[in-house]
């Protein structure tokens, strides 16, 4: 293996800052909570992020997650006409208030879903795209495996109380991770104020929303089992964070204590991109190819989470095989990018072609062969 050390080019462009002194994360008044950067997934703050507990209405972030996986997969539209059965029409807590017997169009029962954290509008919807809410929770379900959920359990589409009905803050992260970064289109539901349906004007219950303009979702949930709970983000200078509170006494709690980790981790944390996909990190040569320069890159764009003032102790680390033979098909892996802060790993990255080369000619093949040998002995 060829091992290169370079600085980022990145990182280089960035200007010298003094080193920051960071105090300690805040306390927080919650059973569980964690703060993720969205871009890298970097977890910056946590407790307790890994332990189940009832979730409550956050569970309607996956409920919507999978109508938007329905919407975009076509299997549904949402100019569809939803019947309302009496199943839907009676579910408890909070309403949308659809009327049993009636239809309703998709779009207003996602928003009612969202905004107005409906059950009946959740029930409704689980009936429509699987027949059944139970049949539905079995699709959540698969869903939470598919994204990594291994601290999560679904029972029913709204979150009301149920024996093995749970999740973790850090699956919920990875949950509201997944709605601002697959689905995109969809998002700008989670920011909206009000929805009005059915004459009745109701607000969105996330406080944030009207605190903080960088603030733009995601949801709120409560039961007497799992206290008050809320998954925030926002997005600042480029930088867009997730935080989940579980468990806190009070709406004005759940507000606050996100507001805490919101502002810890913009005020001291960084999120660098360091390459874009397809960015030329290295040409090599390529033996017995049509031609004889290879340009090495990166597949998808490479950024990581770090506290301010440290870019300039970054440094990338090019590991690379020592031989390259055509042909070469693009994204064919040949090495490793590793990114070090003061000598440790924080991020690593596959190096691929990013391009195709064809062998060359019978002739050409030889000649390289045997120039292939001589440069094996020296080497």
């Amino acid at each position: 293996m060829l091992r290169l050390a370079l600085l980022l080019i990145t990182v280089i462009a960035l200007p010298l800052q003094a080193a920051t002194i960071m105090p300690a994360a805040p306390q927080v008044a919650a059973r569980a909570y964690i703060v993720m950067d969205a871009d890298t997934g970097k977890v910056i703050v946590a407790n307790r992020e890994e332990e189940r507990f009832p979730p409550a209405s956050l569970t309607k972030m996956m409920t919507s997650y999978i109508l938007a996986a329905e919407l975009n997969k076509g299997n549904v539209a949402k100019g569809d006409l939803v019947p309302v059965s009496v199943k839907a029409w009676r579910a408890p807590g909070s309403r949308m208030f659809i009327q049993e017997g009636t239809q309703v169009l998709l779009s207003d029962l996602m928003k009612g879903i969202i905004i107005q954290s409906g059950n009946d509008a959740s029930v409704a919807v689980a009936e429509y795209l699987a027949g059944s809410e139970a049949a539905f929770a079995d699709m959540m379900n698969q869903h939470a495996v598919q994204l990594g959920m291994q601290n999560s359990h679904f029972m029913n589409a709204t979150g009301l109380p149920a024996e093995e009905h749970y999740a973790s803050a850090h699956d919920l992260a990875l949950l509201a991770r997944s709605i601002i970064q697959d689905y995109p289109e969809h998002y700008g539901i989670y920011s909206e104020k009000y929805f009005t349906y059915n004459k009745i004007r109701q607000p969105n219950r996330n406080k944030l929303l009207w605190r903080d303009n960088s603030v733009d979702g995601l949801k709120t949930g409560h039961t007497d089992a799992a206290g008050y709970c809320l998954v925030a983000s926002a997005k600042r200078d480029g930088m867009r964070l997730i935080t989940v509170v579980m468990g806190t006494n009070s709406e004005e709690a759940r507000a606050q204590e996100s507001q805490k980790l919101l502002a810890y981790a913009f005020r001291y944390f960084r999120t660098h991109k360091l390459y874009s996909a397809g960015q030329v990190l290295e040409s090599t040569k390529v033996w017995a190819g049509q031609q004889d320069q290879l340009k090495l890159g990166l597949t998808e764009a490479m950024a990581i989470t770090i506290p301010r003032g440290q870019s300039e102790q970054l440094e990338a680390v090019l590991d690379l095989d020592k031989v390259i033979k055509a042909p070469v098909s693009k994204g064919q892996k040949y090495g490793t990018v590793k990114v070090m802060l003061n000598g440790e790993l924080v991020a690593s990255s596959p190096v691929v072609a990013l391009e195709t080369i064809e062998q060359a000619g019978f002739l050409q093949r030889i000649w390289d062969a045997i120039a292939l040998f001589f440069y094996n002995l020296i080497n």
